[in-house]
């Protein structure tokens, strides 16, 4: 468990530090004023996006690593059921296929891009849902692939990335100015230290703010992945797929962020406005009324 977080965190460290000096160069090219809001606008863009999109570029490698995948032959039955959905939903390159050792009923896509992209089963679903649940559920993912959802995700949670950094910079600077009044001490290590706990605090309350229009953006990917299997398989096996999950939800556990809002389904939130999927009962009588 120590190797995987020490893993997490050296990435994000080597990431960081890659795109600050990526922002700082494109700031230089430009000539960007670090001291304008137009330049830190920029400057912040380009932060938020490429933390995001780094975060799809390797979200392949950190699924594997973080989840413990373990492939499966491409002459199994579950592969050619996946490259079925994946060919009848017009996928030219193949996902790949992976099961990971876990007792909770759930699935999950990742990969940058449609053509990059995998499927990944838990042993829990495999043993505890019928072949035809389990295909639904199968269909359900590759749809979620064939729509470009990763990305749509990608993008979403940059812009808000950017717009929450740039305005946590500005209204940390506003409070900061108000609080010096006429004292014109500055760069002092105790206006450093507050500084830093302001800008934090604001960060953390505008990610949270944003946190619906996100999550309303999942939910709305969800109900279309749902509808890409209803497709793919008959609305049927889905809706049947899905009352298992009912049945099974006390199984579904806690697993990396990364992956969660790409799952078949997850843990309730206390309100929906915050949760990634919308509830059971209601993505059934979606699919009852298509």
């Amino acid at each position: 468990m120590f190797g995987r977080f020490g893993l997490f965190f050296l990435t994000n460290i080597l990431v960081s530090v890659t795109l600050y000096f990526i922002a700082s160069m494109v700031m230089a090219y430009t000539g960007a004023n670090f001291g304008s809001n137009s330049g830190m606008l920029l400057f912040f863009f380009i932060i938020g996006m490429g933390g995001s999109f780094a975060s799809l570029m390797m979200s392949k490698f950190m699924a594997k690593r973080m989840m413990g995948l373990q492939e499966v032959a491409a002459g199994a039955a579950i592969t050619r059921k996946v490259h079925l959905y994946a060919e009848q939903s017009g996928l030219s390159k193949m996902p790949e296929v992976y099961i990971y050792n876990s007792p909770e009923v759930n699935a999950f896509a990742t990969g940058p891009s449609r053509n990059n992209s995998l499927v990944a089963v838990s042993s829990g679903l495999l043993d505890r849902m019928t072949e035809e649940e389990a295909d639904a559920v199968l269909a359900h993912e590759v749809s979620h692939i064939a729509n470009g959802d990763m990305v749509t995700m990608t993008l979403i949670q940059g812009i808000v990335n950017a717009f929450a950094l740039f305005l946590s910079y500005t209204i940390t600077q506003i409070i900061m100015n108000a609080m010096r009044g006429d004292d014109d001490r500055r760069g002092s290590f105790g206006d450093f230290f507050l500084y830093r706990i302001i800008n934090n605090l604001v960060y953390v309350a505008l990610s949270f703010l944003s946190l619906p229009l996100v999550m309303s953006v999942s939910r709305w990917r969800e109900y279309r992945a749902d509808a890409g299997s209803a497709r793919l398989v008959g609305k049927e096996k889905m809706i049947k797929a899905l009352e298992a999950l009912k049945q099974s939800s006390p199984l579904i556990q806690e697993k990396d962020k990364s992956v969660e809002v790409m799952a078949i389904s997850s843990k309730g939130s206390f309100v929906e406005l915050f949760s990634s999927h919308p509830p059971l009962d209601k993505r059934i009588q979606a699919l009852k009324e298509l």
